[in-house]
């Protein structure tokens, strides 16, 4: 048993990488903020061990961190992966500064291994699926913060004998996803037979389902020798157009309505070409997505069949910012 400390363990891949955790054996520890939601770790939280301190504030920081003493830390305190959120301080206070205090406090305290949540949005646009090593052109403001954390988080690696990764991730789905995301939108309205609005049917996406990505953090976590230092893309390797989602959708779930193509405008981040170079975290740990998009859409839908409660969550607050 190892003991474990989640920062963004209130968030969609947070709260699915406390429960993996727990479910094998694990002392959970979260790290939350005072404002902080419990909607998607309810039924677990009696079985965490809750720490409230905001990651900006180094001295609570280092309390919480020095009070837990974690084996295993995963970060995935984030700001700026949705479209509302776009206040450009919070995102280099969270993404950068936060890292970095959480980074800081560790160092003092020790630990076997930290795992940085990255993003594919680090790359930039490219015209294929680019590899760990190319160079980074970031085309937002949230990228830009994230790819100074993961370098950031390579330099501390080289200036101190510790195990710090970075998971650069690509689009994520499944239970607990932020209900005004596209595959809970679309999953939440196709059960009531209708489609929300959508942007361009050509926009592509490399969709990968949580199971796939929290095996992979639980990988690296227990294999510091072999992923030291490194970045590891996390993505199928095959991308996805919203009119393939659209047309999974369609075949099981009771859609009675045309879709809406270009209701919704293009963000400054779509793109038509999206997919992951995955071989590196392959070659190393033997890790590969087991899912495919409709494998994965499906038990998507079923979760939310099965969860009444959740359903009706998702209902009432589809339209709501993120």
């Amino acid at each position: 048993m190892k003991r474990i400390l989640v920062t963004g363990a209130t968030g969609f891949i947070g709260a699915n990488l406390a429960r993996w955790m727990l479910a094998r054996g694990h002392e959970v520890h979260i790290l939350v903020r005072n404002e902080h939601k419990t909607w998607r770790i309810q039924n677990i939280i009696d079985d965490l061990h809750v720490w409230v301190a905001d990651l900006n504030d180094p001295e609570k920081t280092l309390n919480a961190v020095y009070q837990i003493q974690p084996d295993w830390i995963f970060h995935l305190a984030t700001y700026g992966a949705y479209s509302s959120q776009i206040d450009l301080n919070q995102m280099v206070e969270t993404n950068l500064l936060c890292t970095a205090n959480l980074i800081n406090a560790s160092l003092r305290t020790g630990f076997e291994v930290f795992i940085n949540t990255g993003s594919s949005s680090e790359y930039g646009f490219k015209n294929h699926a680019p590899s760990e090593f190319e160079y980074l052109e970031p085309n937002s403001s949230y990228a830009i913060t994230k790819a100074a954390a993961t370098h950031y988080c390579s330099w501390v690696v080289q200036s101190n004998n510790v195990c710090i990764t970075t998971l650069r991730l690509y689009s994520v789905y499944g239970p607990f996803e932020e209900p005004t995301r596209l595959i809970p939108s679309v999953v939440v309205e196709g059960l009531n037979g209708s489609l929300p609005p959508l942007a361009s049917p050509s926009i592509a996406r490399d969709f990968i389902f949580i199971d796939d990505v929290l095996n992979a953090y639980q990988l690296v976590a227990e294999n510091p020798s072999i992923v030291n230092g490194k970045v590891y893309n996390i993505g199928s390797g095959i991308q996805t157009t919203l009119r393939e989602v659209i047309e999974h959708a369609c075949r099981i779930l009771p859609v009675n309505i045309k879709p809406r193509w270009g209701f919704i405008p293009d963000r400054q981040w779509d793109t038509n070409v999206w997919m992951a170079d995955h071989t590196r975290i392959s070659n190393d740990l033997n890790w590969q997505p087991t899912h495919l998009f409709g494998d994965g859409f499906k038990q998507t839908v079923d979760w939310f069949k099965t969860n009444e409660e959740m359903h009706g969550y998702y209902l009432r607050n589809r339209n709501l910012p993120g």
